[in-house]
């Protein structure tokens, strides 16, 4: 499907109580193989696919829109829901993950993989307890969805469940090897790509304790585990919610600010991208003022890097908007003050919208450079996703889903659905929306 929209000539390219004792693997992994397209109507992992699109190609033209369903679970669901076939899949702070009738919200299967992190037990945070923070990802090729579970003590889990009946398959240890584990968060969405799965690791919020930026790489089958540091001293979080975004054999994350406020640069506040193979550094993007990021909070750390034809788009918190070339990272093609920005942001042709206090919308053309859009008229910090001729956008303190045209911004449809964690962003698939809630999974009809 291309969007057609009037008015605008797009002809540029686009820049259960006790967790059962871990069996051994009972289905085989296969690496290097190539998958068809993910299935009409799925979302498998955060923003749809490895390349964290989040566009919904098959979702239909965006009508008026009314509450579904909202299932009420038993904790936060801070990971973007996932959508195999008619599954809606939800882990929450509960420590449980939940599969659901994407039709009724009827719960078909659950599973308690333990018991959470309570907050009092952790050096600072926002989030209580905390059990599952980071988007799941369904591997097609076992048949499981992985998930990273925090437990009390602050130990994090690797678990691969089936999917048609919830049983725990896969349970590893995957705890960053330096630091303090109740310092980290693993609050990025988890990638799964040649037979390994990809955890991104952070601080809490308040960059408290003893933690550094941390990529693990394990294989599906929970073995085999080896990472990648940020080279700083402490912080240089990887708190992205969409995790690492595929660009053919590397994986592209932003870095957090780190220990380094001048002199030696020390790889944080960045845009990297490592080898899938190894888990090393290939390329960096530093931002000119990284030491000054550093020292004020500005850095990139809380966003994530965007595909835009041939470039790579990021913004962070100091709020301008820079394009890459794809090839040469360190080659910036151009720089914007757009806004502010935390969460991640949404590429589709030429057209690159940015999770701000206000959404904007800004056009690429085949030279890197942006040009104004938009700017939403109302406030809606979540991550946005696209679909159905609309850009699908979550305000988490008002507890409201927007559609808003893609053409113009304009409010097409809202409908309240509760409130929501920080970087709540919509699931879609056919003719719903699907958002998880600080107390589970809503699900809005588009039609």
């Amino acid at each position: 499907m291309r969007w057609v929209w009037i008015g605008l000539v797009l002809s540029v390219a686009a820049c259960t109580a006790t967790p059962p004792p871990p069996p051994l693997p009972t289905v085989s992994t296969t690496v290097n193989a190539v998958l068809p397209p993910v299935p009409s109507g799925d979302w498998q992992t955060f923003n749809r696919t490895n390349q964290r699109e989040g566009v919904q190609p098959d979702l239909v033209s965006t009508g008026p829109l009314s509450s579904a369903w909202h299932t009420k679970l038993d904790g936060a669901v801070y990971g973007q829901p996932l959508i195999v076939g008619d599954r809606v899949l939800a882990a929450t702070q509960g420590d449980t993950i939940y599969s659901l009738d994407a039709a009724t919200g009827k719960i078909q299967w659950q599973t308690r993989l333990g018991t959470p992190m309570p907050r009092k037990g952790l050096p600072c945070g926002d989030i209580d307890p905390v059990g599952i923070t980071g988007a799941m990802a369904y591997d097609r090729f076992t048949g499981r969805v992985y998930a990273v579970a925090e437990t009390a003590g602050g130990s994090h889990t690797l678990v691969g469940l089936d999917l048609d009946t919830g049983t725990v398959e896969v349970r590893a240890s995957v705890d960053p090897p330096r630091g303090d584990t109740t310092a980290y968060l693993q609050a990025g969405a988890l990638t799964v790509t040649d037979g390994r799965v990809f955890i991104p690791y952070g601080g809490l919020t308040g960059d408290c304790g003893n933690y550094v930026g941390t990529v693990m790489a394990i294989r599906t089958d929970g073995t085999d585990a080896h990472s990648y540091t940020v080279p700083t001293r402490r912080k240089g979080g990887f708190d992205g919610p969409a995790g690492g975004v595929m660009d053919n054999s590397r994986l592209l994350y932003a870095t957090g600010g780190g220990s380094s406020t001048g002199g030696q640069y020390d790889d944080s506040d960045a845009v990297v991208a490592l080898a899938v193979d190894k888990l090393n550094r290939i390329d960096i993007f530093t931002p000119p003022a990284w030491a000054d990021d550093n020292a004020n909070n500005l850095d990139l750390g809380a966003t994530n890097p965007v595909m835009l034809g041939s470039h790579v788009a990021v913004t962070g918190n100091r709020g301008i908007t820079y394009v890459l070339d794809q090839s040469d990272l360190s080659h910036v093609t151009s720089q914007l003050n757009t806004c502010p920005s935390q969460g991640s942001a949404v590429a589709l042709d030429n057209m690159l919208v940015i999770p701000c206090a206000t959404p904007r919308a800004f056009l690429c053309d085949n030279a890197g450079q942006l040009t104004p859009l938009w700017t939403a008229p109302v406030a809606a910090a979540g991550s946005p996703t696209a679909g159905g001729d609309a850009v699908w956008v979550v305000d988490p303190a008002g507890g409201i889903l927007y559609a808003l045209a893609m053409a113009t911004g304009a409010v097409r449809g809202q409908v309240q659905i509760g409130p929501t964690p920080r970087y709540a962003s919509a699931s879609l698939s056919k003719d719903h929306a699907y958002v998880g809630t600080m107390d589970g999974v809503a699900a809005v009809a588009s039609a």
